[in-house]
């Protein structure tokens, strides 16, 4: 079986961007925080998700693709691991942050209770379109960051590589961590063949990021 390369997205046609620029144009709100899948707001929209280790630039990234600062809330606490966070945009989009993982010295028990929530809510939400994985640019994907991708798989949802920080590395090391990104996505049968490469400091790859999800409709 040839391995997939795992390609750049190509930068969208205008049309397609102005079509990711609307949807995110739209008022962005938090709704609320979930600790258990009785919490879900309704599935009465699709919606997307986001996952990725502590200090990924997971908040950075939200509040870049929907243009409000302070929307998503970086936190260093791992209490806050337990919770799924909400958001909508529009009408017709959830933004779902999903916790950070990673946190070394956070208790067993509340990991695990985060797991349970995680597995859960991956396998039984009918409205969820895509996860997208976030890995730190000058780092390539740790075993933390495989585990979730495993879980990823099993749950048969469809994940894409979100690389962020690009603007921190360095030309020389670019293609070395591309070729690592690229080799450890090949053994994920979820993968989405594409990655897409991001800035929330500089910019960089946000509009392309809302046409992706914009495409998801």
């Amino acid at each position: 079986m040839t391995q997939l390369p795992f390609p750049e997205v190509e930068t969208p046609d205008t049309a397609t961007i102005e079509h990711g620029r609307k949807l995110f144009a739209g008022q962005s709100e938090f709704v609320k925080g979930v600790v258990a899948m009785s919490g879900l707001p309704p599935a009465d929209r699709i919606e997307v998700c986001f996952a990725g280790r502590s200090n990924v630039g997971k908040s950075s990234l939200i509040n870049a693709l929907t243009g409000t600062k302070g929307l998503a809330r970086a936190s260093n606490t791992p209490g806050r691991t337990q919770e799924i966070n909400y958001f909508t945009q529009g009408p017709d989009l959830y933004l779902v942050d999903l916790p950070g993982y990673g946190y070394a010295n956070a208790p067993l028990p509340v990991v695990e209770k985060w797991q349970r929530l995680l597995k859960q809510y991956l396998s039984g939400r009918q409205t969820l379109r895509r996860a997208f994985v976030l890995i730190d640019a000058r780092h390539g994907v740790k075993p933390v960051d495989d585990e979730i991708m495993k879980l990823l798989d099993t749950s048969a949802v469809t994940f894409q590589c979100v690389l962020t920080k690009t603007d921190k590395v360095k030309a020389k090391d670019r293609e070395r961590i591309l070729a690592q990104v690229r080799g450890a996505l090949s053994k994920h049968p979820a993968a989405f063949p594409e990655i897409i490469l991001t800035s929330s400091e500089k910019g960089d790859g946000i509009s392309t990021l809302r046409s992706v999800i914009a495409t998801l409709e």
